[in-house]
């Protein structure tokens, strides 16, 4: 049993529960997912079994497209709703905010870029999970990454929300975009929704729901061939 499953992975869920449920599905014990979704997050997740978990930095490294929502007016621990609120608007100027000032900030943040990774992320400081330092209410200096963003596009404008499309390389955390885009337009602000629609090649729309892997008898009929993934990535 070879191969990945693309997962349309619920909010609610981290990715590493995503990869237990199909640990117990399958009996499998080489299970891995390419690339973290936080539990505020859906869609696309892709599922490496057995062998195929070999492909784990190949799909790690594929730009990943993302719909998201931006909401102006106060910022949090986390960047996005899971966390404490931390600053709020001085003033209600983000509701008055016009349209070619939002997309003006919004194409300052397209290209390459570089980023300070947030305190709730996954990167090591002195081998140390950054997120675990910030669960005890420690910050450490970070130094920026260069990233890449190729397409950001606004798709609706509602204030205090923006939602927007966003297509960009590994590396790139949505939730500090959020907070950048906030503090350039002169406001907190922070991660309100995301939907991971695309990983390289693979899309959403080919994604199946967890339920639907976990209770059809013969949900093995989902999983890609580990020589079809190859090709795919």
């Amino acid at each position: 049993m070879d191969g990945i499953l693309l997962i349309d992975k619920p909010v609610g869920l981290t990715s590493h529960d995503v990869v237990d449920y199909i640990r117990k599905r399958y009996m499998l014990k080489k299970v891995g997912h390419g690339g973290t979704l936080d539990p505020l997050a859906s869609g696309l997740l892709i599922i490496m079994l057995n062998r195929a978990t070999k492909l784990s930095q190949k799909i790690i490294a594929l730009d990943k497209e993302y719909i998201a929502e931006m909401t102006l007016g106060f910022s949090t621990t986390t960047g996005d709703l899971g966390g404490q609120v931390v600053e709020k608007a001085k003033d209600d100027g983000y509701l008055k905010l016009a349209k070619y000032q939002i997309e003006q900030v919004f194409q300052k943040f397209v290209g390459e870029i570089e980023q300070i990774p947030p305190m709730y992320s996954a990167v090591k400081y002195k081998g140390v999970r950054l997120y675990k330092l910030a669960r005890k209410g420690i910050e450490v200096p970070r130094d920026p990454r260069r990233v890449k963003v190729y397409n950001l596009v606004i798709e609706d404008i509602d204030l205090p929300r923006v939602k927007f499309k966003i297509r960009c390389s590994r590396g790139l955390y949505i939730r500090q975009l959020c907070i950048d885009i906030g503090r350039e337009l002169g406001y907190p602000a922070h991660l309100s929704q995301m939907v991971r629609t695309t990983i390289g090649k693979f899309s959403l729309d080919s994604a199946h729901k967890l339920d639907k892997i976990l209770n059809e008898p013969d949900s093995e009929k989902y999983i890609i061939p580990l020589d079809i993934a190859r090709k795919l990535i």
